[in-house]
């Protein structure tokens, strides 16, 4: 059994008060929908700009998969790099891999204290996986990005030296903090109903505004039907144990090809997800309610295979969105309103660098990140 509360993020560890409701109706420069990593990185990029900014957020800041993920910061795509060379391209691979390892410093400067450069390591569950480790090895290697071959405790596979792990609703809850003392309006408990011209409407109040960025990753397709063959939705989920010296988790881990992932707090406490794959089609849900059967894999899987019989104290599942090729969703929807999402699971960074590219191509005109990033395809 589990003890603490019912699907509540090992993240939420600390006091935080809650940004108020929208009453009534106020105008801005931009309304941001989402106040998750993307939406406030998007926030404080249109601050940068002069932007008049309101946020939304039909919770609160993170409350989302931004706010309830495992906490990984990896280089690079959905695919390996390999397979990301393969599927889009020698040089927009490269310059997508180099894009994220700069986007994680920069991301460790905005939300100090909340990032650990602690690398990661993909260790592989099987002969065929360990011989795909070697082939991304070769890959990343003959670009000269960092890679070491691990053999070791752990198992086999491979270290990634530039990656890290942190606290993302802490930094979530960094980058809204800093983003009202520089002048943005957020508001929590504000579900948008409908999204008229430029126009956003709340149970309570209504948004117009010049531009609308709607950056939500799981529900885009809610929010935004005209996407729905572009974006699907999935539910992730994690459980967390409490504080144990039963192993030593140096880093993040990634295993059976990244469906199962995990690592271990700065207190013990270890962080499992995965086994998305074993719901069935019921994984493909808006609902981030935990299922008993992923749960029930990914308790066997911290028994039996971790060997940690600490107290699960934390149960906890979120929705994100998955596209066909793997690249995010980025584009204009409908005449003055952007939509960004879609990150299939690695949206901590690349939903940074989404935020940047649709501010770039919005304000600046410039559209280079979004074509960098962005490769649409349909289910």
């Amino acid at each position: 059994m589990t003890s603490g509360p019912t699907n509540v993020p090992v993240w939420d560890d600390r006091p935080w008060t809650s940004l108020p409701s929208l009453n009534g109706n106020l105008s801005a420069d931009a309304c941001v929908i989402g106040l998750g990593g993307s939406g406030l990185t998007l926030v404080h990029e249109l601050l940068q700009r002069d932007e008049r900014v309101i946020g939304l957020d039909a919770h609160d800041v993170g409350a989302g998969a931004a706010g309830r993920n495992g906490g990984f910061l990896l280089a690079g795509t959905y695919d390996f790099y390999h397979d990301a060379v393969r599927r889009h391209g020698h040089d927009r691979a490269k310059a997508i891999y180099g894009a994220t390892i700069g986007e994680m410093q920069r991301m460790a400067v905005e939300a100090p204290g909340t990032v650990r450069f602690v690398g990661s390591k993909r260790i592989a569950a099987t002969a065929a996986e360990l011989e795909d480790c070697r082939v991304q090895y070769d890959a990343l290697r003959a670009d000269d990005w960092p890679c070491e071959w691990y053999d070791g405790p752990d198992g086999q596979g491979l270290f990634l030296p530039t990656d890290g792990a942190f606290n993302p609703l802490a930094r979530c809850r960094t980058l809204a903090t800093s983003a009202r003392h520089e002048g943005a309006t957020l508001f929590a408990r504000a579900p948008v109903t409908e999204i008229r011209g430029t126009s956003v409407h709340t149970p309570h109040g209504v948004v117009h505004a010049g531009r609308v960025f709607v950056a939500v990753d799981g529900r885009l397709e809610q929010l935004l039907p005209e996407l729905s063959g572009q974006v699907r939705s999935a539910r992730l989920q994690m459980l967390a144990t409490a504080p144990t010296n039963e192993i030593t988790v140096p880093c993040p881990m990634y295993y059976r090809d990244g469906y199962e992932y995990w690592q271990q707090l700065p207190d013990g406490r270890i962080a499992l997800g995965g086994f998305r794959d074993k719901g069935g089609e019921g994984e493909w849900t808006t609902d981030g309610t935990p299922s008993a059967v992923v749960q029930a894999h990914l308790e066997r899987f911290l028994r039996e295979s971790l060997k940690v019989q600490a107290p699960i104290t934390h149960r906890w599942g979120a929705p994100v969105g998955y596209t066909p090729t793997g690249l995010p969703v980025i584009a204009e929807a409908r005449d003055g309103v952007w939509a960004l999402g879609g990150y299939s699971g690695t949206g901590n960074v690349i939903g940074a660098l989404a935020a940047r590219a649709v501010v770039e191509a919005a304000i600046d005109g410039d559209e280079r990140g979004v074509r960098l990033l962005q490769r649409t395809g349909t289910f």
